[in-house]
């Protein structure tokens, strides 16, 4: 098993609609009408479930749909000390919606106390893996930890404790390497890096959402790219690293918009990862131009399948848009995949879970068809 890692030919990125059980356990939950108890066994058992219909499905890899999460980041992120969170009042301006997600910031130094919660829910998806099935954690990336906390309306709050961005970066990356190595220990031989800072480094309005000028903005991809590959040389050898770059997704919303064109030079020279799993479902992520940068012989999944729509895309316009994208990366070096989860927050994309199996089936039968069985 530990020979075979992402990303495969056809693969997704990692979210799942949460069932309507899980939903209302987890509402239960933050009633107080269940336990902790009975809501990790009505997980428990809808995670099975879930793994059982990846692997029917014909996927090579599984995960645990990050069904015991509430956001694909935060939860992560509560997961240290010297990090609260509270229920927001305002939400983040996605288009045409407010995200309505937990407010997150620093309460103290970051610091790991003992086992990351997402170490045990890995080990849970490990035990399911099987001959030609293998396991991957996803988790945000540094990049996204830090922006987290340095954006403009959280950097005050931040300096209370971090007197600069260098003394966080070095706390963020210990942080990091410690459960990077317990995922290891636990089994883990593939880690995705999940990572919206550069979909917001992308956009026109990206000078306002980090409170710089274009100078400012190359400092801030230094300061991302840095916190990432600190994180990728952590990782033990044997352990396969990727990441996951997204413009946003929420209840089939998004929160930016611009093509790599911004951040190829750093995400795609520079980054140490072994693939990107990349949106390119809309106008919104521009051409394959870009693709150009990618550095060395890594891998590029490409995202033509959307997530926010039941609408089954074309199978020879895919088709057609993977050989066009074979004009920057080399065929062999290339995958397909939906463009993003499908259920970022538990609130989950517009479209039923019928329709979510849909859109695997039709990433595995175009890959199929481009690259053999």
């Amino acid at each position: 098993m530990e020979k075979i890692h992402t990303p495969f030919r056809y693969d997704y990125v990692g979210s799942f609609l949460r069932p309507e059980k899980l939903k209302s356990a987890r509402a239960d939950f933050e009633a107080g009408k269940i336990t902790r108890e009975e809501l990790t066994a009505i997980e428990n058992e809808a995670i099975l479930d879930l793994v059982a219909k990846q692997k029917a499905a014909g996927y090579h890899v599984i995960t645990d749909g990050e069904f015991r999460r509430a956001t694909w980041h935060l939860d992560f992120m509560w997961g240290f000390e010297g990090v609260g969170h509270s229920p927001t009042k305002t939400g983040l301006p996605f288009h045409g919606e407010a995200a309505m997600i937990d407010d997150t910031y620093l309460t103290g130094k970051l610091q790991l106390a003992g086992e990351h919660p997402f170490v045990e829910h890995f080990r849970f998806v490990k035990a399911l893996e099987e001959d030609g099935v293998i396991a991957k954690q996803t988790i945000p990336a540094p990049a996204q930890m830090l922006e987290q906390f340095i954006m403009p309306f959280a950097l005050p709050n931040t300096r209370k404790f971090y007197a600069d961005n260098d003394e966080l970066v070095a706390d963020v990356g210990r942080c990091y390497a410690e459960v990077i190595r317990q995922l290891y220990d636990a089994g883990c031989r593939n880690l995705q890096l999940d990572d919206c800072s550069w979909g917001m480094l992308v956009d026109e309005r990206a000078p306002m959402f980090f409170g710089t000028d274009e100078a400012g903005l190359e400092q801030v991809k230094d300061l991302l790219v840095t916190a990432n590959n600190a994180a990728i040389a952590s990782a033990p050898e044997g352990m396969t690293v990727n990441t996951h770059v997204c413009r946003g997704n929420f209840h089939s919303t998004y929160a930016s918009s611009g093509a790599y064109d911004r951040v190829a030079a750093t995400l795609f020279a520079r980054e140490n990862v072994n693939a990107y799993y990349l949106e390119f479902d809309d106008e919104r992520s521009g051409g394959f131009e870009p693709l150009a940068a990618v550095s060395g012989e890594k891998m590029v999944v490409l995202g033509l399948v959307t997530t926010k729509s039941p609408k089954l895309e074309d199978k020879e316009t895919l088709i057609r848009r993977i050989h066009e994208a074979a004009k920057y990366v080399p065929l062999d070096r290339l995958c397909l995949s939906p463009q993003c989860g499908f259920a970022s927050c538990e609130i989950g994309n517009k479209l039923t879970e019928e329709e979510q199996w849909a859109k695997l089936a039709l990433v595995r039968e175009v890959a199929e068809t481009v690259w053999g069985k």
